[in-house]
């Protein structure tokens, strides 16, 4: 799933490109009709001409807006620049080019609109090398530009086909096994309750977690889940999604808190951070400035603690503190803008490197600033965490032999990356006590794997409703891992999780069992009847099958209901459990027994009796001695 943020100046016909492109018109207040201008952020989704569907996020263009349009753009994929050919580049759209390119989004396209207001084609080519001056040194330098009328459908086919072309070798959004959902919109639906839309990151979220607010705190639980208003009961990374939660009131709810699974962020109210400045900067920024700060969704009043300068130029950039006034939930590598609160401008922005310092740090101390280029290149645990990645599972000694860490930073990385809930160790009873052979997996691998498991039992009990379960071997086949992987993940799904019942021989999801139809259970009471009338004389394997049919028959066998013991012979479990004592005790008795003895024995034919010892002969309990069996030792 792929998300797209339109960008430009105010009245530039971003909204009505999407309700062009989408169907949806994204102005959804009454007062954003009446002004013909969005206020608020929109949103709309299309499919493109091979599939795929992408959302769309609408951002305000006006000055006035400009910070709800920050809101809308931090989960982006990709950005649509809309220009008007009949204005050409305007302050806004120069400002949100700027952010564009401090937020580093790599990839978009530049939409010239409303071309049937001219009719001059010379003019749009001075349009378009005016735009292109403007792009230079930029994200967007290279971009394709496209030329549009919304109004008229001009250019909307051909703008698809780009969009899918740009989007084609995108990289997935990482799982990393904690969601995070930065909110955007907060609304109350009748008959359901409180509903909180966003661009979900960093894991999947299903229905029924668990789920904590932060900063506020608040818990709750998924009630539902919707993408593009289609019900889902997972929702993954990068999936525009609305979530029904239970527990929480929509009046308690604010855009800007973050929806998380308890347990895997914590708020802060300091971060160290890489900035750097926008080109045309009014003034220089000086140590101790009061700024905005916008990260994901959310913001907050801040103070600039500039380490290792007095202030800082236009385009420079730099190591600062940021001091929040209201706490916020980042990470790190999480990018982030400033602005000036009056007058309103944009200053700058860039990464979050350590979202948790330990202190106020002195602002001229030389090691304080080798740390955090240190830490810019990743810290011990997410270089770590980068080579489970790439093993996707093996024991940790393996983990850290990859990751190529110091020893003394080895250890403590891997610990932490368990603790945090990035790694998961298989063998759930070592999680207090791990050790250097235990194995681990990304937290995002083993939910893919389990789902994957768990998927392919529930298709093979719904093909093959009466069989007890599938063979070992057949699953282990289809996942395509190791027998010491395999072993341990359905140790664990069965003896940790409960998510399996298993034998020796077969797997299956806990409470399946075989279920007989109502017709089916009357021709199986109809078989055994036969087989009581002549137990040791019973119908054969090809006269039993013929009267349950072979799925049923090949049921009873499973469930150990009909023991078969040639290729012809077959009989009731209480009877072949009889037979057996029988002649087992005939033998201790009587000393070794011939074929025709176990026929006397139960007044039967040479052919139940010869079938019957066998069969005895190849599960151990006979052996042969010329025309005599005997037991075996």
């Amino acid at each position: 799933m792929r998300v797209i943020g339109t960008a430009g100046h105010v009245d530039h016909g971003k909204s009505t490109l999407i309700a062009a492109l989408t169907g949806i018109h994204p102005d959804r207040l009454k007062e954003e009709q009446e002004r013909e201008m969005t206020i608020e952020l929109g949103f709309g989704w299309l499919i493109l001409p091979g599939g795929q569907e992408i959302g769309i996020v609408d951002v305000p263009g006006h000055r006035d807006f400009i910070e709800n349009m920050l809101a809308g753009v931090g989960g982006i994929d990709a950005a649509l620049l809309v220009i008007a050919a009949d204005e050409g580049v305007m302050p806004q759209t120069r400002e949100h080019l700027a952010i564009l390119d401090l937020l580093e989004i790599q990839r978009g396209l530049v939409v010239i609109s409303k071309i049937d207001m001219l009719d001059d084609p010379e003019w749009l080519d001075m349009v378009e090398n005016d735009i292109r001056g403007v792009l230079i040194g930029t994200v967007l330098e290279k971009a394709p530009m496209i030329r549009v009328s919304a109004r008229v459908g001009t250019g909307l086919e051909e703008l698809k086909r780009v969009l899918e072309n740009l989007l084609q070798d995108l990289p997935e959004r990482l799982d990393l096994g904690r969601p995070r959902l930065p909110v955007d919109r907060v609304f109350s639906m009748p008959g359901f309750g409180t509903v909180v839309t966003g661009t979900l990151s960093d894991g999947r979220l299903q229905v029924g977690a668990e789920i904590e607010l932060l900063p506020s705190g608040r818990t709750g639980r998924v009630r539902g889940l919707q993408t593009h208003k289609k019900k889902e009961d997972v929702s993954i990374p990068g999936s525009r999604t609305a979530v029904n939660i239970s527990g929480i009131a929509v009046d308690e709810i604010a855009r800007g808190e973050t929806l998380v699974t308890p347990g895997h962020y914590q708020v802060t109210r300091r971060f160290d951070a890489r900035l750097r400045l926008v080109r045309d900067l009014t003034a220089v920024l000086k140590h101790g400035t009061e700024v905005k700060v916008f990260t994901g969704t959310s913001e907050s009043m801040a103070k600039v603690r500039i380490l290792g300068a007095d202030d800082l130029n236009a385009a420079e950039q730099g190591w600062i503190q940021l001091e929040l006034r209201n706490p916020l939930a980042v990470v790190r590598g999480d990018r982030f803008i400033l602005r000036r609160p009056s007058p309103g401008e944009t200053l700058g922005g860039g990464q979050v490197v350590d979202p948790h310092p330990s202190q106020r740090h002195k602002r001229f101390d030389e090691q304080v600033l080798k740390n955090l280029e240190s830490l810019s290149h990743g810290s011990p645990s997410e270089v770590l965490f980068q080579a489970a990645l790439a093993l996707g599972a093996a024991p940790i000694r393996d983990v850290i032999a990859k990751a190529r860490l110091q020893s003394d930073q080895a250890w403590p990385a891997a610990i932490e990356c368990i603790q945090t809930g990035l790694l998961t160790l298989l063998d759930q009873a070592s999680v207090d006590n791990p050790k250097e052979e235990d194995w681990v997996m990304p937290v995002s691998h083993w939910n893919d794997l389990r789902a994957n498991i768990l998927s392919i039992l529930e298709s093979y009990h719904r093909s093959w409703p009466l069989r007890r379960g599938m063979p070992r071997e057949e699953l282990k086949s289809r996942l395509k891992i190791s027998p010491r992987l395999y072993s341990q993940v359905t140790a664990r799904l069965e003896a940790q999780e409960g998510a399996l019942q298993t034998t020796k021989s077969w797997l299956a999801l806990p409470g399946h069992a075989v279920q007989f139809s109502p017709t089916q259970k009357i021709k199986i009471a109809g078989l055994l009847q036969k087989f009581e009338i002549a137990p040791f004389a019973p119908p054969s394997v090809k006269e039993s099958q013929a009267e349950v049919g072979e799925d049923v028959f090949a049921a009873l066998l499973e469930l150990s209901d009909l023991i078969q013991v040639s290729a012809e012979v077959v009989f009731r479990r209480t009877d072949y459990d009889l037979m057996v004592a029988r002649i087992t005790a005939a033998i201790h008795e009587h000393g070794p027994i011939s074929a025709a003895g176990v026929r006397d024995l139960f007044g039967t034919s040479r052919k139940f009796a010869l079938g019957l010892l066998e069969h005895l002969d190849a599960i151990g309990v006979t052996i042969r001695d010329g025309d005599f069996r005997r037991l075996r030792s």
